[in-house]
């Protein structure tokens, strides 16, 4: 939201304030400003991610494995049962009821997401600079 908001600022700088050098230190703290402030909304979000992530309740640590193993399920089901079972049951010359499809267009996001956070504590390991 604040980054969407810098160009405007910027804009109403160059009408108000002549000086040119005091515009480009002005319209500089601005954007340094909107940067401190994503990176602490980051760095505060991470902070939240390791409490849940430490907590020995299942319903605040639990739900990023549990979404993980859904969507393995889901991807399973998709990729590899259905069209198994499909196959077979052809072959075998049974009549196929329709069986569901698992939409996974909504899941890949989730997936590449938890991927990616994967990947980055891997590295961490890697270079031990893991917290545990």
């Amino acid at each position: 939201m604040i980054q969407a908001l810098i160009a405007p600022v910027s804009s109403l700088l160059d009408k108000v304030i002549p000086d040119a050098d005091e515009r480009a230190r002005l319209s500089h703290e601005i954007a340094t400003l909107a940067t401190r402030q994503a990176h602490e909304n980051a760095m505060g979000q991470l902070e939240i991610n390791a409490a849940e992530a430490a907590s020995a309740s299942v319903f605040k640590g639990g739900w990023r494995p549990a979404t993980g193993w859904l969507i393995v399920i889901v991807l399973a089901w998709t990729y590899l049962v259905q069209p198994f079972v499909v196959f077979v049951l052809t072959v075998m010359h049974y009549d196929l009821p329709d069986l569901p499809v698992l939409e996974t267009d909504a899941l890949m996001p989730i997936l590449l997401g938890m991927l990616g956070l994967t990947a980055s504590r891997s590295y961490e390991k890697v270079k031990k600079v893991a917290a545990r």
